[in-house]
C-alpha cells in the first residue's frame, strides 16, 4: 500500500466510524427515562407506510406568576411501540393514567413521531 491509500482508508475508517457513532447516539440511545402522570387525552393509530401508535396526554398543574398562583396544563405527546401497552391505552381515554417513558434524540419512521416512547403502564384510574 502507497501512503496515500493509507491516508484515505485511514480517513474513510474515520468518517464510517464517526457516521455510526451520531447514528447510534442520535437514534438509538436512550437520552432519558421518566413517569409522567396525566390524563389521556387521545391515543390513535396513524401512519401510510409505518402504522404507529401516538396519543397525547394532559398533565395539569400550579404555576405561580407574580404572585398569582394559576391551574395551568401541559401536553405530554408520546408514541408507543409495544402493542400490549397500545391496546391497554386505547381503553384509556379519558382516564388517569401514569406512565413510563424512554427519550431518544430523534425520531424513527417505525419507532413513532415523538421522542418519547412509553413502555409501560404503571397505573390507570
Amino acid at each position: 500500500m502507497t501512503r496515500k491509500s493509507k491516508i484515505v482508508t485511514s480517513l474513510l475508517s474515520i468518517i464510517v466510524i464517526g457516521l455510526a457513532l451520531f447514528v447510534y447516539f442520535h437514534f438509538f440511545f436512550v437520552y432519558s427515562t421518566g413517569v409522567n402522570a396525566g390524563n389521556i387525552n387521545y391515543f390513535q393509530q396513524e401512519g401510510i407506510i409505518f402504522k404507529t401508535y401516538e396519543g397525547k396526554m394532559i398533565q395539569s398543574g400550579f404555576k405561580s406568576v407574580g404572585g398569582v398562583t394559576k391551574l395551568q396544563s401541559n401536553e405530554f405527546k408520546f408514541s408507543v411501540t409495544d402493542k400490549k401497552v397500545a391496546d391497554s391505552l386505547m381503553r384509556c381515554s379519558g382516564k388517569d393514567v401514569e406512565l413510563r417513558w424512554k427519550r431518544y434524540m430523534g425520531t424513527l419512521p417505525w419507532r413513532g413521531n415523538s421522542q418519547y416512547v412509553v413502555t409501560e403502564i404503571l397505573s390507570m384510574k
